[in-house]
């Protein structure tokens, strides 16, 4: 048998079993296309809702949380210490890191400063600073640990800062809240 033969063969095969076939009615249907929702950061919603809660409470003197003599803590005035110690336990999501190691102490404020307005621009929250511990330093004292604390206490987005967990950085790094970069 021959293709071309064969071919027609079966072509008549199926015109034959499908003679009675008619095609089926329109169903005046239009066909929509799902667009998948938007994705929610549900965990900085959650966290942005309570801070604003947190904010609205009875005011609190700053250094009211401080445990000793030695860690670094800020506490807005007008924020429940609450606020404060979910920040210790890292109840927020880290956001953005700054890490000062080698930098001078102008030019470490400079970076802080324009870490500070580049996470308000882009709403970031729950940021870390890591200015070491001050072990390359002359007398193994940190020259920026002291000066961090008196810089972010002197800006007006900051709402509250405390030493990190250990797992964080411990005492070379400090956790900052800041207030949302969105206008109101």
């Amino acid at each position: 048998m021959n293709r071309a033969t064969g071919s027609q063969d079966e072509r008549e095969l199926f015109r034959a079993a499908m003679q009675d076939v008619r095609p089926l009615p329109p169903n005046d249907r239009a066909e929509q296309k799902t667009v998948p929702p938007a994705a929610l950061p549900r965990q900085r919603m959650l966290d942005e809702s309570k801070v604003i809660a947190d904010s609205l409470s009875d005011p609190v003197h700053w250094d009211d949380g401080q445990e000793t003599g030695e860690e670094l803590v800020f506490l807005r005035p007008g924020l429940q210490r609450d606020t404060l110690r979910k920040l210790r336990r890292g109840a927020w999501v880290l956001q953005a890191e700054l890490d000062l190691h080698g930098l001078t102490s102008v030019e470490a404020r400079q970076a802080v400063a324009q870490f500070l307005a580049m996470c308000r621009q882009q709403d970031r929250r729950c940021v870390r600073i890591i200015h070491g511990k001050g072990l390359g330093s002359r007398n193994r004292q940190g020259v920026l640990r002291n000066k961090i604390g008196h810089w972010l206490a002197q800006r007006d987005e900051v709402l509250a800062y405390c030493q990190a967990r250990p797992c964080d950085g411990g005492s070379g790094a400090v956790v900052v809240l800041l207030k949302s970069g969105k206008a109101p």
